[in-house]
């Protein structure tokens, strides 16, 4: 695990091995919510926002930019910001091999969410 802060930014990173293939997580915190980036290589895409609204009990959702038929980062992102209650942004740039993998990833963040709550 590693942490930095810069000024008034954190970043919360760490990785796991899920299913034979490493996995890198950076969380950087937000007033109001956060940035969470995963992947195995240095590459921003796929890029999705979410964020709740008194409208609808799902938060709202959209791709910034990306491949819209992956919807690994949209999907994310939203149950990540009706667990939280916050705007969340999600960068996920793992390739959509295997169908298990994006599971797998979000039960490693919510459970660094569940053991690090202050970084997001």
């Amino acid at each position: 695990m590693n942490e930095t802060q810069s000024g008034s930014i954190s970043v919360h990173s760490f990785s796991d091995k899920i299913l034979e293939q490493v996995v890198h997580f950076h969380v950087m915190k937000l007033s109001g919510g956060f940035f969470l980036w995963v992947g195995s290589a240095p590459v921003l895409s796929n890029l999705a926002v979410s964020m709740s609204s008194k409208y609808d009990s799902m938060p709202l959702s959209t791709l910034i930019m990306g491949d819209p038929s992956n919807t690994a980062p949209n999907s994310l992102s939203q149950r990540l910001a009706k667990k939280t209650k916050k705007q969340v942004f999600v960068s996920y740039s793992l390739p959509m091999t295997d169908s298990n993998l994006s599971l797998l990833v979000e039960n490693r963040i919510k459970k660094e969410l569940e053991l690090h709550p202050e970084h997001f």
